[in-house]
């Protein structure tokens, strides 16, 4: 059989670069052909695909169910962005996914403020970016997890095997 295979569960967050980058050449190493993703009804899904059915569907499914939150975030906000990554070098992908929604709907931000999304030791900039947070995001695939608690404890690592069974290298 043909196809991905998990390897490792729970692999833990991506980290800042040097800490991604560490983990990612020891994985080259170890197995080749990996991939991060997840496990979704049976099948290993991609991260990057993932990002499409779980994180910007999270995000839209929220805005959908809170047309409020949408509403005041585009009075606000000028611009958006994640403190935490900053300070962090981690991944964004809230602020991505909140401009993919705006973009594919043909909304724009209309506001005057620098709005975080997100929280950055204990602070933020405006209570709407607690509101927008992945840790208090319900998770579209899974309602009772947030997102962020979807995205870090469902996270795997896959090899893709060939019909033989073999790890291609």
């Amino acid at each position: 059989m043909m196809g991905w295979q998990i390897v490792e569960r729970r692999i833990g967050k991506a980290g800042g670069i040097k800490r991604r980058t560490a983990r990612q050449r020891e994985w080259d190493r170890k197995y080749g052909n990996w991939a991060v993703g997840y496990l979704i009804d049976g099948e290993f899904v991609t991260q990057d695909e993932a990002i499409e059915t779980v994180y910007y569907r999270s995000y839209e499914e929220h805005f959908r169910k809170h047309p409020r939150d949408l509403t005041e975030l585009i009075h606000i906000a000028k611009s958006l962005r994640n403190p935490h990554a900053e300070a962090t070098t981690g991944v964004d992908l809230q602020v991505p996914a909140i401009l993919e929604f705006l973009r594919r709907n043909g909304l724009r931000l209309q506001g005057s403020e620098v709005v975080d999304i997100g929280t950055w030791d204990g602070q933020c900039s405006h209570p709407i970016g607690v509101r927008l947070s992945p840790l208090t995001i319900q998770c579209a695939i899974k309602p009772k997890m947030t997102l962020e608690s979807f995205w870090q404890e469902k996270k795997c690592l896959a090899v893709y095997v060939d019909g033989e069974g073999n790890e291609p290298r």
